[in-house]
């Protein structure tokens, strides 16, 4: 039976998403918002679903609404959101829509601080090589699937699940409404300071999330995580658990399990444990051993996850969506391990609240070490967005107790740094951000 769904806050990366699945299966759909940016807006046009009008109109809302979908990004004093709920309209946030819509008996959850979106990418990619039938949330485009959302009446869902707030309604972590029979937790970085004040609130997100699962379900974790595998090891929780740690590799970058050599075409120490974590799952859904290495070989990752964006005899460019304490050490030292004879840049943007949150940046001390000159961005702007105060360059370089760095606060600063990088002693580049990085686009820029 068809369905009308409007969706509050229908521009976010995954609320588009989901806006086109339903729309794909006949559900009549409409959706509002107050800033809609690329590649959301194109998408929804071509669909037909791009809001008429930005901003929220309470007249949107009546009764032939079947259920409001309400993503983070809408406030609770949202006129469109106060007139469905005088108007009895059931609202769901997205992974609790997701989570009730779903009639899969075998629900994988990607959970933790790192590597989430390309553990589910390389379990999506072996699942889709192998051409099983399984719906899925994942957080960004990867090749072979046009969205990143599928919902259908598939026994299989694979969904990434973050410890963010799910709503403005509904402040449970989105990765708790899942109730997955498989689970993975990559690790446990303390992130999100505006939600968990302490390192021990974000912990017991985790705790939360593990005693929300059955006892015959199974729980993979990083045993390299020293604070997770005491966690993992000490504590009482209902599901089975299991470690593991990184595939090992042979000096071509094969994996070698079972005396076999297996080629493969990731890189980096973080990138080896998340396929260890990818290969249990899929083994729990029963792909024996080498048709997971057969369909991995040709894996090339997830959108802005190491994603080479250039290549020249002198230069390589690669971009990453890193931004956590966690994440950039882990890819800053994937790409010095793979690059270890050349001099490497890494640029760092500033731009998630904890981020920008002055008590918080010293997280960031070391994680760039292994480079041989860094940069960190960020942009006065994108504090007055967040309402918080000024950060003063000279402390944020400090901070991160680099020998050779730079803080950047102006486009036109870093502008002239990624110009210089085209002609000076630079052999290859890392730039993370998951921000905009100025407007620059660096994939026409080098």
């Amino acid at each position: 039976m068809q369905k009308r769904y409007h969706l509050i806050a229908i521009g976010g990366s995954v609320m588009h998403n989901v806006a086109l699945d339903l729309a794909d299966l006949g559900n009549e759909i409409t959706g509002s918002d107050d800033e809609i940016y690329e590649p959301s807006k194109s998408r929804l046009l071509k669909k037909g679903l791009l809001p008429d009008k930005i901003g929220w109109d309470s007249d949107r809302i009546d009764d032939s609404i079947d259920a409001i979908i309400l993503g983070k990004h809408a406030r609770n004093d949202n006129p469109e959101l106060l007139k469905a709920q005088s108007s009895g309209i059931p609202i769901y946030s997205f992974p609790e829509f997701v989570a009730s819509k779903s009639k899969a008996t075998k629900r994988v959850c990607i959970s933790g601080s790192h590597g989430k979106t390309s553990t589910t990418a390389m379990i999506m990619h072996v699942l889709k090589y192998h051409d099983y039938d399984f719906d899925y949330l994942v957080g960004a485009n990867l090749d072979g699937f046009d969205k990143m959302v599928k919902l259908s009446d598939s026994d299989i869902l694979v969904v990434e699940g973050d410890e963010y707030p799910s709503s403005c309604l509904d402040m449970r972590a989105k990765m708790l409404h899942y109730r997955p029979n498989i689970a993975v937790i990559t690790g446990i970085a303390w992130d999100h300071v505006n939600i968990y004040k302490t390192y021990e609130d974000y912990k017991n997100i985790f705790r939360d999330f593990l005693n929300g699962l059955q006892k015959d379900a199974i729980c993979f974790f990083d045993q390299t995580d020293s604070d997770l595998n005491k966690m993992m090891i000490n504590e009482v929780f209902p599901p089975k658990r299991q470690s593991y740690n990184s595939f090992e590799t042979n000096k071509k970058g094969e994996i070698i399990y079972n005396g076999q050599a297996f080629p493969i075409s990731i890189f980096g120490n973080h990138n080896l444990k998340n396929l260890k974590a990818a290969y249990h799952v899929c083994q729990s859904l029963g792909i024996e051993n080498h048709a997971f290495f057969e369909a991995i070989a040709n894996f090339k990752g997830a959108a802005k996850r190491l994603e080479l964006i250039f290549e020249s005899e002198r230069l390589t460019v690669y971009k990453d969506f890193a931004h956590a304490p966690s994440k950039c050490e882990a890819t800053v030292n994937a790409v010095k391990g793979k690059y270890q004879n050349k001099n490497l840049t890494a640029i760092l943007e500033l731009h998630t609240f904890s981020s920008l949150d002055k008590s918080f940046i010293t997280q960031y001390a070391e994680t760039m070490s292994n480079a041989d000159k860094a940069f960190v961005y960020f942009d006065p702007n994108a504090l007055k967005m967040k309402q918080m105060p000024d950060l003063d360059p000279e402390f944020v370089a400090k901070s991160f107790k680099h020998p050779n760095i730079e803080a950047i606060d102006n486009s036109k600063r870093l502008k002239e740094v990624l110009e210089s990088i085209k002609t000076d002693d630079t052999e290859v580049l890392l730039v993370m951000s998951s921000g905009s990085l100025g407007g620059f686009d660096l994939t026409t820029f080098f």
